[in-house]
C-alpha cells in the first residue's frame, strides 16, 4: 500500500507499506526559510522517488 501524506508545515512523505520511502520540506526546494506554501515541489520529489 502506498501512502502520500503532506503536513501544514509544507512538507510531504510517502510511505510504502510501512517503510518510509521519500520525505522533503518545500523549503529545500524554494530555498525560502520556514516556506508555508502548498508542498507542490516536495510532493513531486517524494512521487518520483
Amino acid at each position: 500500500m502506498n501512502i502520500l501524506g503532506y503536513q501544514h508545515d509544507s512538507a510531504a512523505a510517502l510511505v510504502q507499506d510501512g517503510n518510509i520511502v521519500a520525505a522533503a520540506r518545500e523549503e529545500r526546494f524554494t530555498r525560502k526559510k520556514y516556506d508555508s506554501s502548498f508542498p507542490q515541489n516536495a510532493i513531486n520529489y517524494c512521487l518520483q522517488n
